[in-house]
């Protein structure tokens, strides 16, 4: 099982208050191994679905919120992450890669 913490989005203009589908790309961090990069949404989307894999965003006192795929209206894939079994908003509150 590969876990990793994604620390930073890239979104269109930088703009951090659009649908989730508008995130271009994740930074993330492997913290058993210390390898990091970059991947665009398809990507990460597709390696998430891989099982196995899993990815979370943390808070500044340590609290985990997972990551989970989701569909949008127009049938894009996106991430989105979910706490107590409620989607929220983390990964649009990480800042700029």
């Amino acid at each position: 099982m590969t876990q990793v913490r994604i620390t930073c989005i890239n979104k269109d203009r930088g703009n951090h208050y659009n649908p989730h589908e508008a995130v271009s790309h994740y930074g993330w961090l492997n913290p058993q191994t210390n390898e990091s990069g970059k991947a665009d949404r398809a990507s990460m989307v597709v390696w998430l679905e891989t099982q196995g894999n899993s990815a979370y965003v943390m808070d500044r006192i340590g609290n985990k919120a997972y990551c989970g795929v989701r569909k949008s209206a127009n049938g894009n894939k996106f991430l989105q992450t979910y706490a107590d079994q409620t989607y929220t908003d983390n990964l649009l509150n990480l800042p700029e890669c």
